[in-house]
């Protein structure tokens, strides 16, 4: 299973997701799409973030369905005319991990601790 993310931006700039997004985008879900999961993160800055699980055989395929879904799912669901779906991408965990390591609470693997290595 993947975890791909897509930015959604509205025209005009700024316009709100609906207040149900989620159930009107799974709505437009196809089994062919092999969608599990969809959630919506409307606070997501600078644009609102549609997080879609579903099963792929790589990770290529399951950005490419994504993409194509949300093309189908922005299309077709009359509250979302006008939106399109911008950087589509499984997302990095990188960043959420190096601030763990480095967080001030205590040293980590990437500061000064009692580690050999640091």
């Amino acid at each position: 299973m993947y975890l791909v993310h897509a930015a959604l931006q509205p025209v005009p700039p700024g316009r709100p997701l609906p207040a149900d997004a989620r159930e009107l985008l799974r709505s437009a879900v196809r089994p062919e799409d092999r969608v599990e999961h969809v959630v919506v993160h409307p606070e997501a800055f600078p644009d609102p973030v549609l997080g879609v699980y579903l099963l792929a055989d790589s990770l290529a395929a399951a950005e490419s369905r994504t993409a194509g879904f949300c093309r189908r799912a922005l299309a077709t669901v009359p509250e979302f005319a006008g939106w399109t779906a911008t950087k589509v991408a499984a997302p990095l965990v990188t960043p959420f991990y190096e601030r763990l390591l480095s967080a001030p609470a205590g040293p980590g693997r990437n500061g000064p601790g009692t580690f050999p290595s640091s």
